[in-house]
């Protein structure tokens, strides 16, 4: 690990975080909205820093069952993860608990680093940690950069989501 990326602490997020975390999330929207302008927009600031602010990145039912960590670097905000416990609703699934990985983004300037890597096991601990035997998680298909990094992070992919306009 280099020096650089040992200085990277991954933490969990506090309100504090909320102006940094909206940064990094506005860069993430930015690409998605570039990829799939149909489906992805870039939503207020303000909206979004509020949201980490007042701690509504979660919905209320998962308090307790829910983390977002932050990337910092020399108290610069330069990544972060919302995970949450789930089950599947389906009866014909087996009983399992995943940690879904909600979010994830790290700014662009700091990419190709390891950092993402870092925040997803550090989510990966945590719902290992509260008894979850699967980690999940969506990508826009289009976000090839995003597969290639899931796959070698070890994801498969295990089902689909198909999209028609109504």
């Amino acid at each position: 690990m280099s020096q650089a990326a040992a200085a990277i602490a991954i933490r969990p997020a506090t309100s504090e975080d909320a102006d940094g975390i909206t940064r990094v999330y506005q860069e993430s929207a930015e690409y998605h909205a570039q990829l799939d302008a149909e489906r992805y927009s870039i939503p207020a600031m303000e909206a979004i820093s509020a949201r980490y602010r007042e701690g509504r990145q979660h919905p209320p039912a998962t308090a307790g069952q829910a983390i977002t960590l932050v990337a910092e670097v020399s108290s610069e905000i330069i990544g972060f993860i919302d995970s949450r416990l789930d089950h599947s609703p389906d009866p014909m699934h087996r009983e399992i608990t995943y940690c879904h990985v909600i979010e994830i983004a790290v700014s662009g300037r700091h990419q190709q680093q390891g950092i993402g890597r870092r925040l997803l096991r550090a989510a990966e601990d945590w719902g290992r940690g509260q008894g979850a035997t699967f980690a999940s998680l969506e990508y826009l298909a289009a976000n090839t950069r995003a597969s290639i990094f899931y796959q070698r992070s070890g994801y498969r992919v295990a089902s689909m989501i198909a999209l028609k306009r109504l």
